[in-house]
């Protein structure tokens, strides 16, 4: 495919599983249809298809673009003190959550669809990885406990929840005051 031509393809899949994240997590996975998807996206199912595939593989894409670019961010954090680089991830990934909120209740809801499959392996390996570099940073300042790991990856998932873009708090304000819990500080 030439470049031009597979831009445009991957942008349209991008806005594809967009909608889908934006209706499976109003919805429920289950319970939309791929007409419904269909309608949303204004295309027909052979071009619905065209684009994803199946219904489990947007489902693995949503998961996907929740996580993959998360974990080559948070890869690349390498500069400034260990403190800095713990708050550096922190923002990126509570900025993340920010630009993602669907895709992330799309992933609390209905990860469970698929967590016995053989495709859920990309996935949790691309979250163990993100946590292993979370474990490091934090070790880095001094955090080995366990149980201060599971608070901050509880408190910062659960911001999904609760976070409205635009809102009272900043994703850096947000991440600033979960690493000063962590900290101590």
């Amino acid at each position: 495919m030439r470049p031009a031509r597979r831009e445009k393809y991957d942008r349209r899949q991008r806005e594809v599983v967009s909608i889908a994240a934006q209706l499976f997590a109003r919805r429920g996975f289950q319970a939309t249809t791929m007409d419904e998807l269909s309608e949303a996206t204004g295309l027909r199912s052979g071009g619905l298809y065209h684009y994803i595939g199946s219904k489990q593989a947007l489902l693995l894409q949503i998961f996907g673009e929740l996580m993959d670019p998360l974990l080559e961010r948070a890869g690349k954090i390498t500069e400034g003190t260990p403190e800095e680089q713990l708050r550096e991830l922190v923002r990126v990934w509570v900025a993340h959550i920010e630009t993602h909120l669907d895709h992330m209740a799309v992933f609390a809801q209905e990860r469970h669809a698929i967590e016995r499959e053989p495709a859920w392996e990309q996935v949790r390996a691309s979250r163990d990885a993100f946590e292993a570099i979370l474990a490091r940073r934090l070790a880095d300042v001094g955090i080995t406990d366990r149980l201060q790991h599971f608070a901050l990856l509880g408190m910062v998932n659960h911001t999904a929840t609760w976070l409205k873009p635009g809102g009272r708090w900043t994703a850096e304000q947000i991440a600033d005051g979960y690493c000063d819990m962590i900290l101590h500080t």
